[in-house]
């Protein structure tokens, strides 16, 4: 099973906060996931207000707009795909993953795409 795991971070959040300490343990976390053979794909997000949305509309158009899709006070800025063998595994990696990146993190099931 894949898993998505996302960190979720304020929208003011100020990168130049993230420390040393910080940063090697994101890196040592990494690490882990390689060794054990669960990481799919990792990558980190930049600002949200360097997103672009596009929204289909009734005539068939779709309408580009700059910014996030959704207007809330938070924002993905971080995520990993994970291959686990079940949701109890992939909740062990999310811990790990939220005390090394210091925030919140979601872990959600992907569909099965075969």
């Amino acid at each position: 099973m894949q898993f998505l795991v996302t960190i979720h971070r304020p929208d003011d959040y100020d990168p130049s906060v993230e420390d040393a300490a910080m940063g090697h343990a994101i890196d040592a976390l990494n690490a882990e996931m390689v060794d054990a053979g669960i990481r799919v794909f990792v990558g980190g997000l930049q600002s949200p207000n360097r997103a672009r949305s596009l929204r289909p509309q009734p005539d068939g158009a779709v309408l580009l707009t700059d910014g996030p899709y959704l207007q809330t006070n938070e924002h993905v800025g971080g995520l990993w795909v994970l291959e686990a063998a079940n949701l109890d595994e992939a909740l062990a990696w999310g811990r790990k993953a939220a005390v090394a990146c210091r925030a919140p993190v979601e872990v959600r099931p992907l569909h099965s795409m075969l």
